[in-house]
């Protein structure tokens, strides 16, 4: 009979998991302020020196929570958008997912309030650059190579609508509507269409 032994390359990622996972827990809902590094290790039944030699501190922590729930939305983004050939459906699909993420509490809390703020702003951008944000650059370069979209700069219109987004996500996240945001959402998108 064969006994299954865990490597100790197996150990410490499955420490770095449930450490992860807690951290995820505890940012969502007390948000960076209130959350203590011991206290995360001590939930998960590992040392301080344990989550500082995988994370080096409650910012190291931080910032890869923040990465993955930003690869998250990014990918629910993606999955939305391609549910739909037209690509025009598929823009429209992946603003409306990005939008309704703004009721998802780790979304809300992690990446609309507190990344922002504790990573900074260049950071944050560029985590968001990654993942949801090159996705609406791919989407809207497509519309204007089909001519669904006049001719432009992607980057700056990309960016612009970036910024809406974020911004309905966060009214959304404090108690407004997702179907006003929405509404509000296609008559924006509308306006950047070439008329049929």
């Amino acid at each position: 009979m064969r006994t299954m032994t865990v490597s100790r390359a197996e150990q410490r990622a499955a420490t770095r998991r449930v450490l992860l996972a807690e951290g995820r827990r505890r940012f969502a809902a007390d948000g960076y302020h209130h959350v203590v590094l011991a206290e995360v290790a001590r939930a998960v039944g590992v040392t301080k020196g344990a989550a500082y030699h995988h994370f080096d501190s409650k910012a190291g922590l931080f910032r890869a929570v923040v990465r993955e729930v930003q690869q998250e939305l990014g990918e629910r983004v993606a999955t939305a958008a391609e549910r739909h050939e037209d690509l025009w459906e598929q823009l429209r699909a992946g603003c409306r997912a990005f939008l309704a993420a703004g009721t998802d509490p780790a979304v809300r809390q992690i990446l609309l309030v507190d990344a922002p703020a504790v990573l900074g702003w260049d950071e944050w951008r560029a985590t968001d650059e990654e993942s949801s944000a090159r996705h609406l650059g791919e989407a809207l370069t497509a519309l204007v190579a089909a001519g669904v979209v006049p001719d432009q700069p992607v980057e700056p219109l990309s960016r612009l609508l970036s910024g809406a987004m974020n911004e309905a996500a966060l009214w959304i996240a404090r108690g407004g509507t997702p179907q006003a945001a929405e509404q509000a959402l296609d008559r924006l998108l509308e306006g950047l269409r070439i008329p049929a």
